[in-house]
Parts: structure tokens; C-alpha cells; sequence
């Protein structure tokens, strides 16, 4: 009898650290909007850099959000750490936290004289004692159930010797809309026995996860030099190069800016529209700046100011014209969670002969692009093109398991940014 109780308690508690299941970046209610998670710089655009930094890295890695309320509430932050697959990991709190696993989100300031009122809150990320994969999660009034964010981020230690580049496909099918990531990995400083099963990599592109790659096995294995190579030639770690971001510019509500048709400004609410846009397959390759998918929160109609707090939030409505078809359309890029946020499911507007979709956005500039849902990830090559040319940012993690050991460690980080164009 007491074996079964054993027994019981033990699979309960499995249970509890793994019902939480697959964790991404997610919003759970409609008045938190504007989440992000970014290493903190000195520079303004650090703001669009990823939320992955190194055990030693100086600078504090922090989570912005605001909350559309008159009043502050109670919320509180739990981090979770993940496995390579980002499923809960078998740690426990105390092992890569030296205090307890929650932590109150004290600091927020009001909104400065918006139509839209808003409470903007901001938090430090704890440092951690180990690399790997984590989750910030963020709930209301002390109870975990009542989650109204999750945030992935990464913390990496430079422990495997990583070198990676972009170079044309090794299939000449796609050599002229795709980029290839070939990378080499030396784990001389890890106890790898069997480098197959204990290494895993994994590569981005614009900081997306669902058409992310998970390489499985290595193009060549050295072991008397400890080196992994992977250059495919079956286009596993390849990508659709895709096209330049789209983009709009609410930086203004006094003026139009850069792609935005109309602005119109009432005393609780402001509407914009962008242009009607549409789809530019077989147009030639045109080069210039933008985000990567990414977005910059920031006014103009108030300099020198605070953009955090003195940004207006507007209703915006984004049109593409395009014929009616049974695949539905997404807005695509970080401003809809790169197509996982209800509103990023675009809708037919039979009297004007448009897809079209209404955002509540901070001011900003942002980035966005089009495309069909292909299972679990998106494909915007029919509404945007692809071409080689195409300034992507790429980042290679590898990911490293220790015999015996409860978790993936993130021994090897690679940001690739060849003919780096950011406005």
C-alpha cells in the first residue's frame, strides 16, 4: 500500500510539471496589449533585437506590457524553464533560481494624456543560474490559473564553438528564392558520448518559430576532431528567402505617414487605415529598409517625450485586394504574433472586394507581410514573392544534453546578419 501511495505521488507530481505542456508566446486577455521581451541598450533599436542573451551578458533583459485600465493590478511573474522542444523541463525552481520562484511586478507609470487610457508595466528578468530555454509568465492576483501572458526568452553560456553562414541552396530548384544556413559545431569542451542524440540544433528566421528548423542529424560527424558539420542537400535547413516587410507608419496622428491612408482622430478613439495593398509575386526585387517583420513603438507628434506612455493606441484596419478564396488569408509579422492572434485571420469584405482585418495598435512602425496557413507554419511566397536577395536575420541555438542530466543546456548561440539594413 504504501509503494501504490508512492507510486501515486510520484505520477502526480509528473503530472503537475508537465500538464502545462508545449509553452509559447501567447496573450490571454484582450486588455494586455504591446508585450515584449527584449535585452535592454543603449541604442533605441534594441527594442527589435530577440530576447536571447548570454550567462555573462551585461545588460538586463526585460518584459514590457501595457494593460488597458485606469487602475494598477496585482501581477506577478513565474518563470518555467524548457526543454529544446520547449516543453516544461524536469528542473526544479531552486535549481536555476538562488530565490523564490515568484516575483511582483511593481514598477508601472500611467499613460500621459491618451485617448486610449493605459497602464504601462515593466519588468527585470531574474538572472538565472542555468542556460536553456525559459518562459516568463505572467498572472493576476497571486493565482497562477488567472495567466494573462506567457514570453518565451533564451539564456545561452558559450560553451560549444559554433560558426554558421548563409550561402545559395544546394538544390538549384531554389536557388534563386531561397537561403541556405550551413553551420559547424565543435563540442571538444562538452562530455558528448554520442553527439546524434545529445546535440540538437535549431535555426530561426526573423525571430518566427513556426517555420523554424529542428536539424535532426548531422551532413558530417569528425569525432577524433569533435566536429559536426550540416550542409544539407535535401534543403533541411533551408529557407524561403521571402520578400522585404511591408510596412505602415502610425507614428503620426496629425499627419498621414508612410502607407497609411487615412487617420482620423475623435475624442476617445482614433481610427487609421493603410493603404489597400496588393500582392507583388512577379514583381522584380526592391531593396530597402525595414524591420524584419519586426515593430518600434514611438511618436512623433510628441518629441522628447516618453514613447512608452505618451504613444496614442489606434484602431487600424489593413486592406488586401485579392480574389475570395477558400484559404483564408493571415496578416503576418510580430505585430499579430506572427499569425497566432485572432485578429491576424483576415475577413472578406464582399461590398469593397477585400480581405481585410482591424488591429488595436500602439504607435509605432510596423512590419507585416501576407500569407496562407501550410499546416503549422505560413507561406507568404504567393502574396509577397521570394528572392535570394531578400535581407533576412537568422540566429543557429544549439542545444546540448549531458548524460544523466535533467535539461537541455543552450551551449551555442549564432546571430547571422550579413547586409544588415535596420531603419
Amino acid at each position: 500500500m504504501l509503494n501504490f501511495f508512492k507510486y501515486t505521488l510520484l505520477l502526480f507530481c509528473f503530472i503537475s510539471i508537465h500538464a502545462f505542456g508545449q509553452v509559447e508566446d501567447k496573450v490571454y486577455k484582450d486588455h494586455i496589449q504591446s508585450v515584449r521581451i527584449f535585452p535592454v541598450g543603449a541604442a533605441f533599436d534594441s527594442q527589435l533585437d530577440a530576447s536571447v542573451i548570454s550567462m555573462s551578458d551585461s545588460r538586463p533583459l526585460m518584459l514590457f506590457f501595457d494593460d488597458l485600465a485606469y487602475d494598477p493590478e496585482l501581477y506577478a511573474a513565474k518563470l518555467i524553464h524548457c526543454d529544446a522542444d520547449w516543453q516544461p523541463s524536469q528542473l526544479k525552481d531552486n535549481d536555476f533560481l538562488p530565490t523564490f520562484n515568484e516575483f511582483n511586478i511593481q514598477d508601472f507609470d500611467y499613460s500621459n494624456n491618451t485617448r486610449v487610457p493605459f497602464i504601462h508595466y515593466y519588468f527585470q528578468i531574474p538572472r538565472v543560474t542555468k542556460s536553456g530555454n525559459y518562459v516568463v509568465k505572467v498572472y493576476a492576483n497571486r493565482d497562477e490559473n488567472n495567466v494573462v501572458l506567457t514570453k518565451r526568452f533564451m539564456v545561452y553560456e558559450e560553451l560549444f564553438a559554433v560558426g554558421a553562414s548563409i550561402v545559395p541552396p544546394s538544390q538549384t530548384s531554389q536557388r534563386r528564392n531561397s537561403q541556405q544556413i550551413n553551420l559547424a559545431v565543435n563540442y571538444s569542451k562538452g562530455e558528448v558520448m554520442d553527439p546524434n542524440s545529445q546535440v540538437k540544433v535549431v535555426i530561426r528566421q526573423n525571430q518566427r518559430w513556426d517555420n523554424a528548423r529542428f536539424l535532426s542529424r548531422p551532413t558530417f560527424l569528425n569525432e577524433s576532431s569533435k566536429t559536426m558539420r550540416f550542409e544539407s542537400f535535401d534543403g533541411e535547413n533551408a529557407f524561403s528567402a521571402g520578400n522585404e516587410f511591408r510596412f505602415v507608419d502610425l507614428r503620426f496622428i496629425r499627419a498621414t505617414g508612410v502607407n497609411v491612408a487615412s487617420v482620423e482622430v475623435l475624442d476617445d478613439i482614433i481610427y487609421a487605415e493603410a493603404q489597400v495593398d496588393r500582392p507583388r509575386p512577379a514583381e522584380i526585387y526592391s531593396q530597402y529598409l525595414d524591420l524584419n517583420g519586426q515593430y518600434l513603438v514611438n511618436t512623433n507628434d510628441r518629441p522628447g517625450g516618453n514613447p512608452e506612455i505618451e504613444s496614442e493606441y489606434m484602431l487600424t484596419t489593413f486592406r488586401l485586394y485579392h480574389p475570395q478564396s477558400s484559404n483564408p488569408v493571415y496578416l503576418l509579422g510580430a505585430l499579430t504574433n506572427w499569425g497566432k492572434n485572432p485578429e491576424a485571420k483576415m475577413q472578406w469584405n464582399a461590398e469593397m472586394r477585400v480581405y481585410e482585418t482591424t488591429l488595436l495598435l500602439k504607435q509605432g512602425w510596423y512590419d507585416y507581410q501576407y500569407g496562407y496557413k501550410d499546416g503549422n507554419q505560413f507561406s507568404t511566397e504567393a502574396f509577397e514573392g521570394a528572392h535570394f536577395e531578400t535581407e533576412n536575420e537568422y540566429e543557429v541555438l544549439i542545444y546540448f544534453r549531458n548524460l544523466g542530466s535533467r535539461y537541455d543546456q543552450l551551449v551555442g548561440y549564432v546571430y547571422l546578419h550579413p547586409n544588415r539594413r535596420r531603419l
